[in-house]
């Protein structure tokens, strides 16, 4: 009895149907890994989409625990009041990846496995400050470092394809044909062009990978504001106010979804402080007083950076000084009220004398 039981029980752990006729977990997982990724030769793209993930998982979740202020985490790295961006890292990761790939036996499938999720963990370091890089400006907490977001989703979706359909070019039996190849590849090239150009970013990227979707946002509306529209839409008055109605109830909706989805992963950015009037503006410079420029989220973030890479000792030594330099003001204050009298001109009180 006791040998049964413990053979079934070996039988489940390793995978094989014992007298129960049901596999164990682990080993169907692991043949199912082996039939699908391993054996179709998917394993370094599969680690590179993991490593892209988790990556971008991780930075974003640091990155929101230093935003508040936890004093557990490590925080940001400032060697010498610098901070070094993760990006940084990221770059070295793809110059590790890049390099080792063709350094490394084309026979080495672990090693390349190793490399592709190296590259993927880059990917996630450096499109996650992809905003940064487009403005040349700390705006990743701003409206502008939504761009970051969108492109580290765009590649995780399009890697995704990869993995699960292989190229573009898999949806059609051409048997090989350079021509039927080459003809493919240029009428999706022309389609997601005009998606393109029509303002759907998304829905142009995503067919690169799925030629129909590409194809349906060739053939409808674009949106009011892309250059197609500005082009094709100026003396077509109907199709102009079409595209801004199907704009306002369809689209809007979505960015709507999206940025709650987005607040949800990567946090809500920070506000612009509002831009002082054109009277405050005016009488400043009337006074001889440059008009104070918007505060925005960059600016923000570049004092708080400051006041952080600051250490303890200084900060500390900066909020005696205040409160020493208060405490003075206040003393001088009493001191003033003490001593000084005011005098009344004779006659200047409720019993004047004549």
């Amino acid at each position: 009895m006791v040998e049964s039981v413990s053979v079934q029980v070996v039988t489940a752990a390793s995978g094989e149907p014992g007298a129960s006729g049901a596999p164990g977990l682990f080993g169907t997982l692991v043949r199912e890994y082996r039939v699908l990724i391993v054996e179709p030769g998917k394993e370094p793209l599969f680690l590179l989409l993991v490593g892209f993930i988790l990556s971008f998982a991780f930075i974003r979740l640091s990155v929101r625990l230093i935003r508040h202020g936890v004093r557990w985490w490590p925080g940001n790295i400032t060697p010498g009041g610098l901070h070094i961006h993760h990006m940084v890292f990221g770059i070295f990761f793809w110059l590790v990846a890049g390099i080792g790939s063709f350094t490394i036996p084309a026979a080495a499938d672990g090693w390349r496995s190793l490399l592709g999720f190296l590259f993927g963990v880059g990917c996630g370091l450096v499109l996650d400050e992809f905003a940064l890089i487009l403005h040349l400006e700390d705006v990743y907490w701003s409206e502008q470092g939504r761009k970051s977001v969108d492109a580290v989703i765009l590649g995780i979706l399009l890697t995704g394809l990869l993995l699960v359909i292989g190229p573009p070019v898999g949806f059609y039996e051409l048997g090989g044909s350079p021509l039927g190849v080459t003809a493919v590849l240029c009428a999706n090239l022309v389609l997601v062009v005009v998606t393109l150009l029509k303002g759907k970013i998304w829905t142009g990227l995503l067919g690169i990978m799925l030629p129909p979707l590409c194809l349906v946002g060739a053939v409808r509306l674009a949106l009011p504001s892309s250059p197609w529209a500005r082009w094709r839409y100026t003396g077509r008055a109907r199709r102009m106010a079409r595209a801004r109605r199907r704009e306002a109830r369809l689209h809007r909706r979505l960015d709507r979804l999206k940025q709650r989805f987005f607040d949800l992963i990567a946090g809500a950015p920070t506000p612009a402080l509002p831009v002082p009037g054109r009277r405050a503006a005016a009488r400043g410079e009337a006074d001889g007083v440059p008009a104070p420029g918007p505060v925005t989220a960059a600016v923000l973030a570049a004092e708080e950076e400051e006041r952080r890479a600051e250490p303890w000792t200084a900060r500390l030594a900066a909020r005696r000084a205040t409160a020493a330099a208060r405490r003075r003001a206040v003393r001088a204050g009493r001191r003033t009220a003490r001593t000084v009298r005011v005098r009344r001109p004779r006659g200047s009180g409720p019993f004047r004398t004549r």
